[in-house]
């Protein structure tokens, strides 16, 4: 695969977001099943609407809460993971097209998507700790 090739580009591109989304809807799937599954109850459709054991409110999100999650094997972690890789899915595909312009030493797309991802990186990591900021 030659990366200076605009259609090998756009296939590399096309492929990290397909992968992405799949993988991304096959751990929420996942997820969803474990909840239906320790719900114990036969309407699993019930169980998606409304259960007493789903925390609607207070659910702590943080990183180290999802980790301690995921290796308990709790299936809201499993979900917030899949939404994780979702929300992650289109970063890679700006990450990836700094490499593949650079590759094509395309000056102007590498700088204008290194400052896309500074942007990016910039609304997801500082922006939650900037008092008084509610999005």
């Amino acid at each position: 695969m030659n990366l200076r090739d605009p259609e090998s580009m756009n296939l590399v591109i096309g492929r990290v977001l397909r992968y992405g989304v799949l993988i991304s809807g096959i751990i929420i799937l996942l997820g969803t099943i474990s909840l239906a599954a320790s719900s114990g109850l036969s309407d699993t459709a019930g169980v998606l609407v409304y259960n007493e054991n789903v925390p609607h409110d207070g659910l702590d999100v943080s990183l180290a809460s999802i980790l301690h999650g995921l290796v308990t094997l709790s299936a809201f972690s499993w979900i917030e993971l899949g939404v994780i890789v979702l929300i992650a899915t289109p970063v890679a595909r700006v990450i990836i097209s700094v490499f593949l312009f650079a590759a094509e030493r395309d000056r102007l797309y590498v700088l204008v998507t290194a400052v896309v991802l500074i942007l990016l990186l910039f609304s997801m990591l500082v922006t939650p700790f900037i008092p008084g900021f509610h999005a």
